[in-house]
Order: structure tokens, then sequence, then C-alpha cells
């Protein structure tokens, strides 16, 4: 992908995003008379959002059409203010306005510093690992191999090719979409996670790949929610532990491009917890792997 076609799948995205926040409000949502009749699209139209942050109908045009990348603070504030939308969205908007320079895709893959990778292993009573920026598992404990993933091989992260991906495992894994108790909920928060993460690394090729192979994924990935998943509380439905609600909390490593730690966590004496405790000794029991195997079988 040359320089040209970087940016014009930049200015796709910006429009796009545009579109589908118009389309989630309506003339009386922001204060307007809807004298009725039909209207040819959902929401907002292009005017009346125009004339309510105070610019051109013209030039909205424009930036929705990806013409006039590099918009003011001020304007792209005002459109989101018009829009309604979250602080999270209004960071994607600035995001994909801004004409970046497409980045030369690294041929090194990434890596976990070493440091980081004892404080991981170190961590033998809760599920935890390390997310690259595109989802991929760059390390994990045994107890985050066994609570997400046991029919994976262990030494699976290691092998740049062959990484898990969290999004793959949600939507392509059978595995994975019967080990959450609301996998829909998962999926939904899943790709709004992902929506950040393409403004800032829009040539990826994995969110192609993912939007081909799963109509699921595709129909989200076309909603444009953006939503940050830095903690939750989900239930999980554990094939050797049953039922546990665990609290994830995600934690950005400052130092480290886009690499966030994923922590596991469960209310101290409650089922959960000691659900924990007997994954914790069936993932470091000499015949954990065997139990594995019976699993994923």
């Amino acid at each position: 992908m040359d320089q040209r076609q970087h940016s014009m799948g930049q200015r796709s995205e910006l429009g796009t995003f545009l579109r589908s926040r118009r389309a989630h409000l309506q003339p009386e949502d922001v204060g307007l008379i809807d004298y009725g009749g039909r209207r040819r699209v959902p929401g907002l139209r292009r005017e009346e959002l125009a004339q309510l942050a105070g610019v051109s109908v013209g030039y909205y045009t424009r930036l929705e059409q990806g013409q006039s990348l590099n918009a003011s603070d001020a304007v792209l504030d005002a459109i989101a203010r018009v829009l309604r939308l979250s602080e999270t969205e209004r960071s994607h908007l600035h995001s994909l306005a801004r004409n970046k320079p497409r980045v030369r895709r690294r041929t090194r893959p990434e890596q976990v510093r070493p440091g980081i990778r004892l404080m991981i292993e170190s961590m033998s009573e809760v599920p935890a690992l390390v997310l690259g920026r595109s989802g991929d598992v760059l390390c994990w404990n045994r107890m985050a191999h066994a609570l997400l993933a046991a029919h994976i091989d262990f030494d699976a992260p290691a092998q740049a090719a062959g990484r898990p991906n969290v999004a793959r495992l949600v939507f392509l894994g059978p595995h994975t979409r019967e080990l959450y108790a609301d996998w829909r909920v998962k999926a939904r928060d899943t790709v709004a996670d992902l929506r950040m993460t393409a403004a800032r690394y829009p040539d990826d090729p994995r969110f192609a790949e993912l939007t081909l192979h799963s109509p699921e994924f595709a129909s989200l990935w076309a909603a444009h929610t953006v939503r940050p998943c830095a903690q939750f509380t989900r239930t999980f439905q554990h094939p050797l532990v049953g039922a546990l609600t665990l609290t994830n909390e995600l934690l950005d490593l400052p130092h480290d491009e886009g690499q966030r730690v994923a922590l596991f966590n469960a209310e101290p004496g409650s089922p959960a917890h000691a659900a924990l405790r007997l994954l914790s000794d069936l993932s470091s029991a000499p015949s954990v792997a065997r139990q594995e195997t019976a699993v994923a079988d």
C-alpha cells in the first residue's frame, strides 16, 4: 500500500465514522423541529449537523468525504458536541481526522521485555498475560493459559507466526465462544476496543482478515462503536472448574508502545476465588497436560 492509498483509507474511515454517528441521532435529539415527511437517510442530515456545529455545509461535506483532513481542534470539538460523542469517541474522531503518515510495517515481531515477562511468570495465583498492539498474546503465565486457552500449546506465544490473538479466539475459536457466559457482550467489547487500535495502526491486516472470516465480527465492525476495555467483570464457564466471575484489569505499559498487561482477579472468599485456587493446583500439576488435552478433545 503506497502513501496515497493509505491516506484514502484513512479518509474513508473518518467519513464512515461520522456518518455512523449522524445516523444515531434524530432532529429532536439536538433541539431541532422535525416537520415530518420522509427522510432519505436515517438520523441527522449533513446540513443540520453543519448548522449546529457552526461550519458551512460545504466544509462539513468535504470533511466527511475525506477531502479536508487536518481540521482544527475547535471544528472537531464542535462536531463532537453536536454528535454527543463520548470522550473516547471524541478522541477517536481527532485521531481519524489527523493526516498521519504511513508507518512502515515493522519487520521484527513484537517482543516482551524480560522484566515484564518475569513479572508475569511470577504471578502464580492470578491469571496474567501481556497483549500486543493488535491483541496478540505475547506471553502468559500458567494460570492465564489454563483459564483462557488450555487447548492451545502453552509455548505458542513464543512463536510470532503462531501467537494466539484475542479477537481470533473470540470470533473463530469454538472453545472461547463456550468459555464466556455472555459471549455477545465479550464480542462487542472486543470489537469496540479494536476500533481504537485500528485508528492508530490502520495498516494492520488482521482487521480485514477477521471481517472476511466472521460475519459477526463484520457486523460489529461496521457499527463503528469505540470503547476502551480497561476494567470489566465477566462470568466464565470453565470446563474444569465450572462457573467463576472475575474482574479483568487492563494496564498500559507506558514504555512499550501499545502493549498491555491483563490480570484476572476474584473477590477473596468468593466461590470464584476458590475456583481460581483449584485452577492453580490443576495448572501446576504434572497431569495438567493430559487434562488440557482431554478438554480440547
